[in-house]
């Protein structure tokens, strides 16, 4: 322990001090660097009034008196003394205390004033748990309990102060801002705040300051103007707020929003400065003032006592108050932000020790030993209504209830509240528009660095600031949502589309041939009519399998071909409906498997022909291994297992599937088929085209054969008709995409199993029928007989 000579600041003035039996410590800035008192001075007066008015009340600590002793924070190496008398026992000071045995001189203290001041000296008071109650220090780092475990406060942090700032931002739709901020814990924590609160906005810091006495405020104001920044924010100290303001009238600013914190929003001097109205707009955030009853007249009465000695005598500046200038209208007509928050912290402190003291039925207990911890435990759990406004703490001790008030600087030079806003139970900003005199016409002022972008646009950051940019169109197929994502053109999904300039997708409208669809009620149709007909003519043929006609169609290969065609058809009835992956493999199999079983037998077909007349005499013994080991059968049978594998091998790899044709209607899905494996299918067509080929060559050979034994001529027309069908469905396929280019593939398919069927077997039916005299063996006869006698001359 050591001594702390205290005995010459015992002897202050009596304003500073107040004999009780239990003593309250407080810290105000009465002359803190500023010629201005009166403001300070009425803050230091609510203390006195509100331990007056406890000391008076009945059932607030009944029996007990509260004391107080102030000091004049006037400076931070002055101040040390009087905080060091605070945490003085007997006149010395025990630095490691135990809390749990540590009796203060004072139970709890108030004050000080700034954050800076309180960063200073509150952890002296850290140290043995005595409570800081604060009523007007609002900066982020006193809700750290770790390092501030007494510290409490009746004033609202910056965390809020600033949220409502960035609310009425966004309120406006201000976007584009300056924040001028002072040198000091309260300023730094502020910008800071604000700086991760505007994260994720519109709103952009496009400028910040730091005032000090030799800040450059013409330059200041010139880089503003220069970056076209219509909102400035100044979150800073009273001294400061008024230089910069004054500054902005001498400068001529014109036409700006300014922000007021709550450090001078309810400045009574600045409204009323000559050329005020010229710089713009002023709104400000407060907390909320509540008048506290009887304290204007505690006012009057003080003024009337001379409560000082001799300032003269006083060694140090902390229990000094040569105040005698200023008159109780002063006083009164000062800002009174802070005058609801001080009066609480006295009420907080005194209904603690009235818990600790189990006071009730109008007496306190006597004969208990008040440490500062066990203040300290009941001011965490106070829940008391002081002037219908509910004191509570949080876990924090920041207050748990947030109320503010918005002003604007109006014309007569009064800061009129135009709003209100509360953080408990639910945030809630109200704000009548209506009340306030815009600077722009009348008008909301704009506060952007761009203008906002036409419906469809997306924004393209032009700078560092995102606030700034340039407006992109978004094509079709894209959109813009401002509402998630202002800077970016979002593709559609697969499902969806879009126009150029939209701001959301529409569903594709989805595509297929149904089978209820007219097109494909025919086509089906026709398509049973084909079965029907091969059916028929199958039976024809089988009747008059023995006739001359039958055998020089090709005998049992007739059948074959029949059913094949018949077979085909199964492809036919894939073409409609919603595709599905057995849906797709059947719309291509039945028909490149089977068509290749038609086309081998035309190839044989033709070539016997060619062989039995022209080259049986040429090449005998090429025409007797083809007689002997049914050669015709070896290729049909050859052709048939070659597609078969490949169409296995392509299908088991990579088989037809369903896919959603996006590509060629923006507002539309076309419904169909992927064709599976391209390689192996382009094999197949080359088979088939191979056979068509051969085909061909044969039935060329054979044009000059007999007429009832000229089947190429038959073959050739088929291939005719065929090769002009796909021709003309290729020529369709690249010209058209919509959903019926499903309809004219089954109309391809059809048209290549009737050209077989008209073209090669109705030419034979009809004989059989009609011209049965045509159906003989003599006939026949006599035909080769002719060709002969032709060939020999």
């Amino acid at each position: 322990m050591f001594p702390v000579p205290f005995d010459e600041i015992s002897r202050g003035c009596k304003l500073f001090q107040l004999q009780g039996d239990y003593l309250l410590g407080g810290l105000f800035n009465v002359h803190h660097a500023t010629l201005d008192q009166s403001g300070d001075y009425r803050m230091f007066q609510v203390m006195r009034f509100s331990v007056e008015e406890i000391n008076n009340s009945s059932i607030l600590l009944p029996n007990v008196s509260l004391g107080y002793e102030i000091f004049d924070h006037c400076s931070d190496t002055l101040s040390f003394p009087g905080v060091l008398n605070l945490i003085s026992v007997n006149g010395s000071i025990k630095p490691r205390g135990h809390a749990s045995k540590y009796v203060s001189k004072v139970i709890g203290v108030i004050g000080p004033f700034g954050s800076t001041e309180t960063l200073t000296v509150a952890p002296l008071f850290m140290m043995n748990f005595i409570p800081m109650v604060n009523y007007g220090s609002a900066s982020s780092a006193f809700s750290e309990k770790v390092k501030f475990p007494s510290f409490l406060r009746t004033v609202h942090p910056n965390k809020d102060i600033i949220r409502l700032i960035v609310d009425i931002m966004q309120h406006f739709n201000w976007r584009w801002v300056a924040f001028l901020k002072s040198n000091d814990a309260y300023s730094e924590d502020g910008l800071e705040l604000f700086r991760k609160m505007i994260k994720g906005t519109e709103i952009c810091l496009a400028y910040t300051e730091e005032l000090n006495p030799s800040t450059n405020y013409s330059r200041m104001f010139k880089e503003i103007d220069l970056q076209r920044i219509p909102t400035i924010i100044v979150f800073a100290r009273k001294l400061y707020a008024e230089t910069v303001i004054q500054s902005a009238i001498n400068s001529n600013v014109t036409n700006k929003v300014w922000i007021a914190g709550d450090t001078w929003a309810l400045n009574k001097n600045l409204p009323k400065k000559e050329g005020i109205e010229n710089i713009g707009t002023i709104l400000g955030v407060s907390e909320t003032v509540v008048e506290i009853p009887g304290f204007n007249d505690f006012i009057y009465s003080s003024k009337h006592k001379r409560h000082c000695e001799d300032a003269r005598q006083q060694k140090f500046c902390n229990q000094v108050c040569n105040c005698t200038s200023l008159n109780p209208e002063e006083i009164i007509a000062e800002n009174p932000s802070y005058s609801l928050s001080i009066y609480s912290a006295a009420y907080a402190i005194a209904h603690a020790l009235h818990n600790v003291l189990e006071c009730g039925e109008g007496r306190c207990r006597d004969n208990i030993t008040v440490y500062p911890y066990m203040v300290l435990a009941q001011l965490k759990k106070s829940n008391f209504t002081l002037l219908n406004r509910s004191i509570q703490f949080d876990e924090n001790g920041d207050p748990a209830n947030g109320y503010y008030s918005i002003v604007f600087w109006n014309q007569e030079g009064q800061a009129e509240e135009i709003g209100s806003y509360e953080t408990h139970p639910l945030v809630q900003l109200s704000i009548d528009d209506t009340k306030i005199k815009w600077h722009a016409n009348g008008k909301v002022p704009t506060s952007l660095c761009s203008q906002e972008c036409p419906e469809g646009y997306a924004k393209k950051q032009d700078g560092i600031h995102k606030c700034c940019f340039n407006c992109v169109m978004c094509r079709n197929g894209t959109y813009v949502n401002i509402t998630e994502d202002a800077y970016r053109c979002v593709p559609c999904k697969p499902t969806e589309w879009s126009a150029d300039r939209s701001t959301s997708c529409s569903p594709r409208s989805v595509e297929y041939v149904s089978f209820t669809d007219g097109s494909a009620i025919l086509i089906m149709v026709v398509t049973s009519i084909l079965v029907a007909l091969s059916l028929a003519t199958a039976i024809l043929f089988a009747i008059n399998y023995n006739t001359p006609v039958v055998k020089s169609a090709g005998g049992s290969m007739c059948f074959l071909i029949l059913g094949c065609l018949s077979l085909c058809s199964i492809s036919v009835f894939f073409y409609f409906g919603k595709p599905t992956l057995a849906c797709c493999i059947l719309r291509y199999f039945p028909f490149l498997l089977f068509y290749t079983g038609c086309l081998a037998c035309f190839v044989v077909r033709s070539f016997q022909i060619v062989c039995i007349f022209k080259m049986a005499a040429k090449f005998p013994k090429l025409h007797g291994w083809w007689m002997k080991y049914n050669g015709q059968w070896l290729v049909i049978t050859v052709a048939l297992v070659t597609q078969a594998l490949l169409l296995i091998i392509g299908y088991a790899s990579r088989p037809p599937r369903p896919y959603n044709e996006t590509f060629w209607y923006k507002d539309k899905i076309i419904l169909g088929c992927h064709v599976g494996n391209p390689g192996l299918l382009a094999v197949s067509v080359v088979l088939l085209a191979s056979l068509c080929f051969l085909c061909f060559a044969f039935s060329y050979m054979g044009k000059d054969l007999p007429k009832n034994y000229n089947e190429a001529k038959g073959i050739t027309f088929c291939l005719f008709v065929l090769i002009l069908t796909w021709i003309i469905f290729s020529t369709e396929y690249m010209l058209y995409h919509g959903k019926y280019i499903q309809t004219l593939n089954a109309m391809a398919v059809l048209s290549s199993l009737y050209c077989v069927l008209l073209g090669y077997f109705l030419p034979k039916c009809y004989i059989i029928i009609f011209q049965p005299q045509k159906n003989t063996p003599q006939y026949f006869q006599g035909l080769i007989q002719n060709y002969t006698k032709t060939i020999s001359q």
